[in-house]
């Protein structure tokens, strides 16, 4: 009898399933996608409600042949792609191709990879859900005109290029940063005078300990000096002492954002990398579908939680608890991410351990207890002004979930108010407290932080741009095209004041402390600015917060059955289309230019602008007599806020460095980034080096060391006609200008003796014949 065939989307989670299965069902994966819209002419046939043209892309075609032949050898076709969205059109991709019906074919769906959820599906199946298809053929054709309308106009009118690029979500995800940069450089810091008195008591054992209190902030230097020397020679008095109960509750257990965002912020992982793990963990079996935006458990899920609490930390710690979605939206799954098996407390895999770990905690603690905490507050009176400070303390009386975890914060979300409070001294009213010292510290406004991958996801959801599925694609994009950058920034050394009151006199310092130090952050790169403003300015609807969130909407009205998916696409298109030809036809070209002063030696202006190949500065214009000066910008400074002293600094290049071996070492700037110059070649140097304050002593050991690693690579040289033969990593090739050649395998052992010719007739065969290039497979 034929065995079942039973389609997945990746080899691994066809593994774990067909263990499941047993002899009954072949389990074959399709490798992700196995059909894409067609790359020439948008791929939509805009006159024909919008009807989209796939085709199987070259690297699927064997794919798809090998699964042709199994599905007629079958007995019975199944397909258990993911439940979301993009699984449910697999698999109506699939019935297409392999010419199954729709109708008929068995569709299983489940959220988690166990023996009893598939067994489950298997008893029930269902077939392809047309509305779900439909939703993400929507995004797909809706991204796709917006794309292929909005690049080409960037093309036209910027002169970079041609590899920019607009779309609809990630146009607006880079609109973000550059907002959030633009507040952060228009900032300017405040500052004022915190007061911390520091008290001497008696705690619970006798010992003499010191607690703090605090006062009303000062505005200036002036009126904090003022109050401490109202304090001078004062007594300080327990006025009032309140003890009150206080808890802290769990969080929810993770949804595809949350996790992405704590993974951030406790493991330093990516969005991408987070992703990546989570889906080798759900496709072993691990845990739960990891693409959902719900927080719900269920029954089983509690229980076993319920169970494995009270084992582990007693029954005090059990708290059964249902959460609900702040946004009811779109369930692309039907459980948060969790295990499957709450008694499995970690995983072997070295790489998914630690996110293992992460989901695992937090679902145990969203069925835990609350902690219990005891909050005293203290107010001490000053006899000489009548003013009062404020002492805080708190004590953990029951741990409840913290046995566990505890939730971590974004920097946007932290106060310096919120600093860990202590554990102050039993105080009683009326008792007199010696004073050890009184401070006035100044303190400085803050601007919010840039953000983060994490805080991105977040501020996304919020605002109802994109879903579980395309957050990770989005923020790799932006990456990608080069709109935005992850980087460090170091921080700058600052003043700051403090005024000491200690044995009635007062005394005052000035120390530093390090300021606006961020460690992978999201920086808009000034393409990313330009870009942004010009699409602001022409496409206000693809660029509003509320008109994407309402896309979004629509497309869950259309997987919910509610509106026609093409309906939906041409009350976007029209308007939409009318803006794009408006554009190229009257919009001017982007310059992102910037006036910031007279070159004193020519007299003639300094711009900063976008240039061909990125930010640069310019000194006098292209109309000149004189061809113009230009300096590339660094990495570290943008259009937005280069001074004009730092752009002319960047006209010191190129320097020469001294002589070396009787020829002038120079440094530069190139097309291709900082390099050295010496005896007609040139070597290219690294991050490690900065071309404006690169030595000589640093230069000659670099041009000595890439000279030597050059001969070792060379096997011969054609000087004249500018052609190499080199060694590689993968045998001997051919370099000619920029371009490289592989040498036929019947050559590789004696390229040394190769003619000119021969070499020559290498290059013609292979410029006649191109090697065919491999696509890099999708990830499912």
């Amino acid at each position: 009898m034929a065995k079942n065939l039973l389609i997945v989307e990746s080899p691994a989670k066809a593994k774990t399933i067909e263990k499941i299965l047993g002899e009954d069902f072949e389990v074959k994966s399709c490798y992700g996608h196995i059909r894409d819209l067609e790359k020439n002419d948008m791929g939509i046939d805009i006159k024909n409600n919008y009807r989209p043209r796939y085709i199987v892309p070259e690297d699927k075609e064997k794919v798809v042949k090998e699964l042709k032949s199994l599905a007629k050898k079958s007995g019975e076709v199944w397909l258990a792609t993911d439940e979301d969205r993009e699984g449910e059109a697999i698999s109506w991709h699939l019935c297409e191709v392999l010419g199954l019906d729709p109708i008929t074919t068995k569709r299983i769906v489940f959220h988690e990879i166990t023996k009893p959820a598939i067994q489950s599906a298997v008893t029930k199946p269902r077939t392809v859900d047309m509305n779900l298809v439909n939703a993400q053929q929507a995004r797909r054709v809706l991204d796709r005109i917006v794309g292929f309308e909005l690049s080409p106009v960037l093309w036209r009118k910027m002169s970079m290029k041609n590899n920019l690029s607009a779309g609809r979500v990630q146009s607006v995800a880079v609109r973000i940063i550059a907002e959030r940069e633009r507040e952060i450089n228009a900032f300017t810091a405040v500052s004022s005078f915190k007061i911390e008195a520091h008290f001497t008591a008696n705690d619970v054992t006798g010992k003499n300990v010191t607690f703090q209190a605090e006062g009303k902030k000062q505005a200036t230097a002036e009126n904090a000096e003022k109050f401490l020397q109202g304090c001078i020679g004062a007594d300080y008095t327990v006025l009032d002492v309140q003890v009150k109960p206080g808890k802290k509750t769990p969080a929810a257990p993770f949804t595809t954002s949350t996790l992405q965002q704590e993974a951030s912020r406790k493991l330093g992982y990516s969005v991408s990398r987070t992703m990546l793990l989570a889906q080798k963990l759900y496709e072993s079996g691990k845990i739960t579908y990891m693409r959902t935006d719900s927080v719900s458990l269920s029954d089983l899920a509690m229980d076993a939680t319920a169970n494995q609490i009270r084992s582990q930390y007693g029954e005090r710690y059990v708290q059964p608890r249902r959460f609900k979605n702040k946004n009811e939206s779109a369930q692309e799954a039907h459980e948060a991410i969790r295990p499957t098996d709450m008694n499995n407390m970690t995983v072997e895999d070295a790489d998914c351990r630690r996110l293992y770990d992460l989901i695992w905690k937090r679902t145990m603690a969203s069925q835990m207890a609350d902690a219990e905490l005891e909050k005293t507050i203290a107010r001490i009176q000053i006899s000489t002004n009548k003013e009062e400070l404020t002492a805080n303390g708190e004590v953990l009386k029951f741990d409840g979930f913290l046995k566990v975890y505890r939730e971590d914060r974004d920097d946007e979300d932290m106060h310096e108010e919120e600093e860990q409070e202590g554990v102050l001294p039993p105080l009683t009213v009326n008792q007199k407290l010696p004073l050890k010292e009184m401070r006035a510290i100044e303190r400085f406004t803050r601007p919010l932080p840039r953000y983060t991958e994490a805080s991105l996801v977040k501020k996304l959801e919020e605002l109802g741009i994109g879903r579980p599925s395309t957050y990770a694609p989005t923020i790799s994009t932006i990456l990608k095209r080069g709109y935005v950058e992850k980087r460090d920034k170091e921080g700058v050394k600052r003043d700051f004041r403090i005024l000491r009151l200690k044995d009635k006199t007062i005394e005052k310092v000035v120390e530093q402390e390090n300021t606006g130090a961020e460690k992978s952050k999201l920086f808009p790169t000034d393409l990313g600015l330009v870009v942004t403003d010009f699409l602001k300015q022409y496409f206000d609807d693809i660029m509003d917060y509320h008109f994407t969130a309402r896309i979004e909407e629509e497309f869950d009205e259309v997987a919910q059955g509610k509106l026609q998916w093409n309906k939906m696409i041409d009350t976007f298109y029209n308007p939409f289309k009318k803006d794009v030809d408006n554009t190229i036809e009257k919009a001017e070209r982007i310059k992102g230019e910037r006036e910031l002063g007279i070159d004193p030696q020519s007299g003639k202006k300094v711009v900063t602008r976008m240039g061909r190949y990125g930010p640069m500065v310019q000194i006098g214009d292209v109309t000149d007599e004189e061809k113009p000066k230009f300096a590339k910008l660094k990495n570290t400074q943008s259009i937005e806020t280069i001074t004009y002293d730092e752009a002319m600094e960047l006209f010191r290049l190129p320097r020469n460095l001294g002589a070396f071996e009787e020829k002038d070492v120079t440094v530069n700037i190139g097309r291709f980034g900082p390099y050295l110059a010496h005896d007609g070649k040139f070597y290219s140097l690294s991050k490690d080096f900065d071309p404006y304050t690169i030595t000589f002593e640093q230069a000659t050991p670099i041009i000595v060391e890439k000279r030597e690693a050059k001969e070792q690579r060379t096997i011969k040289i054609f000087e004249k006609e500018k052609i190499q033969l080199l060694r590689g990593p993968y045998g001997p090739y051919i370099k000619q200008g920029l371009r490289n050649y592989k040498l036929p395998k019947e050559k590789q052992d004696t390229a040394a003796d190769l003619t000119l010719e021969e070499v020559k007739a290498i290059i013609e065969e292979v410029k006649a014949n191109p090697p065919k290039r491999v696509p890099r497979k999708k990830k499912s």
